[in-house]
């Protein structure tokens, strides 16, 4: 585990970006509210948002050839397959999802800067809570350690990206064990609430620190909602 500086961006002429937290939601309906608004983003009909979400309990698998075969045993939780890049993982309660949609413009268009730039964003609200994570050599996502804290996956459209992170606040880990999330062991996964003892802040409050920290580490002027 590393912990090393986001890439930085060029100047940004967005005025804002706009952070809005949904709270529980289902996966389906924001994933189709992520579909139109990166085409409205596109076309320019709509601004740059980053949802920020808890799910209900779903499995989502990406594009990465293994990646369904990852999926060991979902029982009665859903399996959805996505555009975005990377392997299976689990979103459930407890676990605080983000997804900024966002216009990449000239000098920004590099989706492995962008997802380092979403991993510092995490690492800098976890150290507020005075956890010290990082990067693992070779995995994508956020790590205390050992153990991993964040996944993080995205797809762009026309250059606007979407879909993104998901932070374990106090999420049951049970749940890990029906898949190989990201293609590891389920006993790789941690928690804020197990490196923190129990005394977790509650996932409102975490969303509130993400609403503050992510226009900075993406560059943009913040908005909350």
């Amino acid at each position: 585990m590393t912990v090393v500086p986001s890439p930085s961006l060029p100047p940004h002429n967005a005025s804002s970006l706009e952070v809005r937290w949904l709270g529980r939601q289902p996966y389906q309906r924001v994933h189709a509210e992520q579909l139109a608004r990166v085409d409205a983003i596109a076309g320019g009909q709509a601004s740059e948002i980053a949802l920020l979400v808890e799910h209900d309990p779903v499995i989502t698998v990406g594009r990465r050839r293994e990646a369904l075969g990852n999926v060991l045993d979902p029982g009665d939780v859903p399996v959805v397959e996505v555009e975005r890049g990377g392997d299976a993982t689990y979103h459930g309660p407890g676990q605080l999802v983000g997804y900024p949609l966002l216009r990449l413009g000239p000098g920004e268009q590099d989706l492995h800067a962008h997802l380092r730039r979403l991993e510092g964003a995490l690492i800098a609200v976890l150290a507020a809570y005075g956890l010290e994570a990082g990067r693992c050599q070779g995995q994508s996502g956020v790590w205390i350690g050992p153990r991993k804290v964040a996944s993080v996956g995205v797809a762009v459209r026309r250059w606007v990206t979407y879909h993104g992170f998901a932070l374990n606040v106090d999420t049951p880990l049970a749940p890990f064990h029906r898949l190989n999330p990201c293609g590891l062991p389920a006993g790789v996964m941690t928690t804020m609430a197990e490196e923190m003892g129990g005394a977790c802040p509650g996932l409102g409050e975490v969303a509130r620190a993400l609403l503050e920290a992510l226009p900075g580490a993406l560059n943009r002027a913040g908005r909350a909602r």
